[in-house]
């Protein structure tokens, strides 16, 4: 952890130098004004104690500065009786808190281990959910390389262009930068710019001053104040109008807005993530969006694919709605039949992630005995499965619980039930499935029996691992990693 201790007493910065005894810190030590600057501009800093007349250089407020540069850095003001008002007036433009002097070595370093331990403790959760972001999100190349551009770019304070078709999770990933960013403790501000009327959109983005348009009854604050400090997400960024984009350019230009009906501007510290499903380059062309603004916003693209095109996500997507979803509901889910299973698998999903989580929650409303089966599904989910495959069939019991029917090895023929006549006993032998549809029913057959326990399927059929996967891929079987 860097961190920058800048003050005017010689002999106070000397102690620290001496006397500092925190593991794992770099100490950038100032006690002048001229070297206060090429410090901070060479350094990363995590942590700054800096005296209140050096809060300004140049015309440069320190705090703004470094906040930019920095984005959650945690700043704390040394200041004495006579220019506390001077820390006051900083913690208003970001810092922390401040520190009355004489202050002690001690007492700095008890701060900087309370910083020193939330960033470890960031640290360890931000590698925990990067395990789940890679099962949740895809194990693809195409969603490996998106993720990996994500880690990269979560801590710094560039702009991000999220493109993709409606529901494929673009908010979602919007969050997970703000998380792995240093802003992570900050607010995240979503905002679909489509559902704004056009004639507040702006006064809902950059606030109003009282009086400034009919109804205006006092001063507002917009969601670009509401999010300083931390990341604004701005959905659908494609519907804003062509004044609204004027002025989204100027605060990416200059990090200032100017309320409705105001002249003062005012500074703020936002990372914009944008994302629309719209193409915006078609949009250039037809003179809809500004080409300026879209360069400033394009800073890095992140891509993301339908859900059709990453179908191996689906299982654990599946269980992580339904743990979202079962507490909401009251039910727990206790297992998922294989014929539900493959529906899932299958369906085209036009409305992407969302609509996945809504067919889950449907399902998890209509099912019985913790278990859900395929008449559990949309009638659209269940047309997909019974259309394109014959592998999986279920039918009702007595005791009304659905099973999967066992399947039959080819070796064996299968038992007739009584009352049966002889034409249907006929038709029956008279069907010849191919080779490949037998074994197909067959390793269905055995992953039924075995729970979709592989090791067990594999021991049972006398066949490797590496086998049986080859064979799932070959005859397109969708079962759980």
């Amino acid at each position: 952890m860097n961190i920058l201790i800048a003050d005017l007493d010689d002999s106070f910065i000397s102690d620290i130098r001496r006397s500092w005894s925190l593991k794992d810190t770099e100490l950038i030590l100032c006690s002048d004004r001229e070297s206060l600057m090429p410090l901070v501009k060479k350094d990363s800093i995590d942590l700054a104690f800096i005296e209140v007349p050096l809060l300004t250089h140049s015309n440069m407020d320190m705090v703004s500065f470094l906040k930019e540069k920095n984005p959650g850095i945690e700043i704390f003001v040394l200041c004495d009786s006579k220019n506390w008002p001077g820390a006051t007036s900083a913690i208003a433009r970001g810092a922390n808190s401040f520190l009355m002097k004489p202050a002690t070595v001690e007492q700095l370093e008890d701060i900087a281990k309370k910083i020193q331990a939330q960033q470890q403790n960031n640290s360890t959760h931000q590698l925990m959910e990067s395990q789940v972001l890679d099962s949740l999100l895809g194990d693809t190349p195409e969603m490996r390389k998106i993720l990996k551009t994500v880690y990269k770019i979560a801590p710094t304070t560039s702009t991000v262009l999220i493109t993709g078709e409606s529901g494929s999770g673009k908010e979602f990933l919007a969050n997970v930068i703000h998380r792995y960013s240093k802003r992570a403790s900050s607010p995240f501000v979503a905002v679909n710019c489509g559902a704004i009327p056009e004639n507040l959109i702006e006064s809902e983005l950059f606030g109003s001053k009282k009086g400034s348009y009919t109804g205006s009854t006092a001063d507002k604050k917009g969601l670009f104040e509401s999010a300083n400090g931390g990341t604004l997400f701005l959905d659908e960024v494609g519907e804003l109008s062509p004044a609204t984009q004027v002025k989204l350019l100027r605060f990416l230009q200059s990090r200032e807005i100017r309320r409705v009906g105001e002249t003062e501007a005012r500074y703020l510290d936002v990372r914009i993530v944008a994302a629309t499903n719209r193409d915006l380059q078609q949009a250039m062309e037809q003179g809809n969006f500004r080409e300026d603004l879209y360069y400033r916003l394009n800073t890095f693209h992140l891509h993301l694919p339908p859900l059709r095109e990453r179908r191996v996500v689906i299982p654990t997507l599946v269980r992580y709605f339904v743990l979202k979803n079962q507490e909401a509901t009251g039910k727990e889910i206790k297992e998922l039949e294989p014929a539900a299973q493959y529906a899932l698998s299958k369906y085209a999903y036009p409305g992407n992630i969302r609509e996945l989580e809504n067919i889950v929650e449907h399902a998890i409303v209509l099912s019985e005995d913790g278990v859900i089966r395929l008449e559990d599904l949309p009638e659209s989910v269940q047309e997909e499965a019974r259309e394109k495959t014959l592998a999986i069939a279920h039918q009702k019991s007595e005791t009304k619980e659905m099973a999967a029917i066992p399947l039959q090895p080819s070796n064996t023929a299968p038992k007739q039930e009584s009352g049966r006549n002889k034409s249907e006993n006929d038709e029956d032998e008279s069907e010849i499935l191919s080779l490949e549809e037998m074994e197909r029913r067959h390793i269905l057959h055995a992953l039924s029996v075995c729970k979709n326990n592989k090791t067990e399927v594999c021991k049972r059929l006398g066949i490797s691992r590496a086998t049986l996967w080859r064979k799932l891929k070959e005859l397109q079987i969708a079962v759980e990693d």
